[in-house]
């Protein structure tokens, strides 16, 4: 298959939309009211967090097996890599069509992907950890594909997958008369993307297609700034579901004439969105599905009166990240800082630094002190909540003034990382 001519036609996503229909809900497109009042402008969510895995992911995966299923290629089983959503896809699929699966994961997907990709997969599904990436997952999944002559279900590289990724798209248009300006579409591989702009490039070519990745793994990005597809050396893993060294080439191949823009987005602010569509709006995201709506605030300017489509690409998110993200959404808004305080080996020295250095509605949440009873001072490790971000000057002047600065720690990535 020649990549650079490769395309997804409409006819075949129409074909992949029947084939996925008896297991693929059409899920909602709704205007979000409080974010459309926010930027002035009509924004709709494209809600595939109601799918039965909760992601966009089944749409392919279900297409890509049941393929292989109806032409008789599925005996030996078959084989996937994912960080997590793509592999309930599968696994879901696998138990539908009964069809032995392996599952590579990385060993650092979160309990909750794990435990549900069991669930849907059931008996006929094997977990494997593999690895700190998915990069590392999808290696050993490709090799043990080869060596046992099993499928291997790509996540994202693959021209069934995209297909059925693309039935999102064509969807959407089906759920709408009026044009639609801007798609903020989520990318990890590149699969969903592709798929996209495979459909609004043909049937809506005067929308613009704004593609968005975690700032930590802007792999399209790259590609699109080198003009050929390159690996990332190092990515940050926490928005999991979007964390891809490489983009897939044919993926690539396809989008990347289309994409009007490609946006980085802060893991901070991606965690800050998460909590205000949680706090206001009860829809609970993972950080991959929230990726395409925190990229909003980047296009404000430019969305006024528009009409706007986010595709909600995700909600298995695990409990036991929540304080992780209300971390990183607080350091994001530059209200929670940690310092490494000089205090005075006597009584009452704390008393004196949270009545002369904090403000009055500010707080410490986090304090690790060891006395040393052969020094006159000692530092301490100090968590600082403001409750206005503006007043960082003026807490850090004080501090030096009084001789309790010793040294900002948010400004060392190693460091922090060690605390949150």
């Amino acid at each position: 298959m020649e990549t650079e001519t490769f395309s997804i036609t409409i006819e075949a996503v129409k074909k992949a939309q029947q084939k996925i229909s008896s297991v693929v809900k059409t899920t909602p497109l709704h205007e979000n009211i409080r974010i459309s009042k926010d930027f002035n402008a009509k924004i709709s969510l494209k809600r595939e967090d109601f799918q039965p895995v909760r992601s966009y992911k089944i749409r392919g995966a279900y297409h890509k097996m049941n393929s292989l299923f109806e032409d008789g290629k599925t005996g030996r089983g078959i084989v996937c890599a994912s960080a997590g959503n793509h592999a309930q896809g599968v696994a879901f699929a696998c138990s539908e069509l009964q069809i032995r699966g392996i599952v590579f994961m990385p060993v650092t997907t979160p309990k909750q992907k794990l435990e549900q990709v069991q669930m849907f997969g059931g008996s006929f599904v094997e977990i494997k950890l593999i690895g700190d990436t998915f990069d590392n997952a999808k290696d050993a999944a490709i090799q043990y594909s080869l060596d046992n002559n099993a499928e291997f279900i790509h996540p994202f590289d693959d021209a069934q997958i995209i297909e059925g990724q693309a039935t999102l798209a064509l969807e959407i248009l089906e759920q709408t008369n009026e044009l639609i300006d801007y798609v903020f579409v989520p990318v990890g591989g590149g699969g969903l993307i592709s798929g996209v702009v495979s459909v609004f490039s043909v049937l809506s070519p005067k929308t613009k297609i704004i593609a968005v990745e975690p700032k930590g793994a802007a792999s399209m990005k790259a590609a699109l700034e080198s003009g050929t597809n390159v690996e990332l050396s190092s990515i940050d893993k926490f928005v999991d579901g979007a964390a891809v060294q490489k983009v897939g080439d044919l993926s690539f191949a396809i989008s990347k004439n289309y994409i009007s823009d490609c946006i980085a987005v802060e893991e901070g602010k991606v965690c800050e969105t998460i909590l205000e569509l949680y706090n206001r709006d009860a829809i609970v995201l993972e950080p991959a599905g929230a990726l395409s709506i925190a990229a909003l605030e980047s296009y404000r300017e430019l969305l006024n009166g528009k009409n706007v489509v986010c595709i909600v690409s995700g909600s298995n998110n695990d409990i036991t990240r929540m304080e992780e993200i209300k971390e990183r959404a607080m350091l994001y808004k530059g209200i929670k800082h940690y310092f490494l305080v000089n205090f005075p080996q006597r009584p009452g020295a704390l008393k004196e630094f949270v009545l002369d250095v904090l403000g009055e509605k500010d707080d410490i949440s986090f304090f690790e002190y060891t006395k040393r009873n052969s020094r006159e001072t000692a530092l301490a490790t100090v968590g600082i909540e403001l409750s206005d971000a503006n007043d960082f000057s003026g807490l850090v002047s004080r501090m030096k003034n009084l001789g309790y600065f010793e040294s900002y720690l948010n400004a060392d990535p190693q460091v922090l990382n060690l605390l949150i």
